[in-house]
């Protein structure tokens, strides 16, 4: 095998987790959310969207060479869901309800993917299997900001 796929293969899959066989895109975003959650050093803000940035590159790159192997967005590819639902968790206030609500609505936004989400999985290459991930962990992300917004406005607590 070629050491460029097989880099790929590892990175892209995140270390074998797209090969679950049921929903391997949930099942990367429950690791990345227990990263986040048991890896405190994910919780500074700089540092996680510089993971963010980094792991859209190297999906990009990985992407693509998966794609010309396996296919338009393989399945197994679930780098994009890493990345997407870190971004969903970024720069949220501490707590589980932070952790819940941004996973799922993630998974919502990943899954039915409405409107611009849909359009951005079209971009061709690694560029299609990234962006709409990408753009569904900055909806949830902005939800979850308005769930709290709300919470706040009728002074319910928001810290579970």
């Amino acid at each position: 095998m070629d050491r460029k796929l097989f880099v790929a293969k590892i990175l892209s899959t995140c270390f074998g987790l797209g090969y679950f066989p049921v929903a391997p895109g949930t099942v990367t975003s429950i690791a990345a959310v227990v990263c986040y959650f048991f890896i405190p050093s994910l919780h500074y803000t700089p540092f996680l969207l510089s993971l963010v940035l980094l792991l859209t590159a190297v999906g990009i790159w990985g992407g693509m060479l998966m794609e010309e192997k396996y296919g338009s967005d393989p399945s197994i590819v679930t780098i994009d869901e890493l990345a997407g639902q870190w971004l969903a968790l970024a720069a949220l206030p501490e707590g589980l309800l932070s952790v819940l609500l941004s996973f799922i609505f993630f998974r919502f936004f990943d899954i039915a993917k409405p409107g611009p989400v849909d359009a951005a999985q079209r971009f061709t290459g690694g560029w299609g299997i990234m962006a709409d991930d990408v753009l569904a962990g900055l909806f949830a992300n902005l939800c979850v900001r308005g769930v709290f917004a709300l919470l706040t406005v009728f002074h319910l607590s928001a810290s579970l």
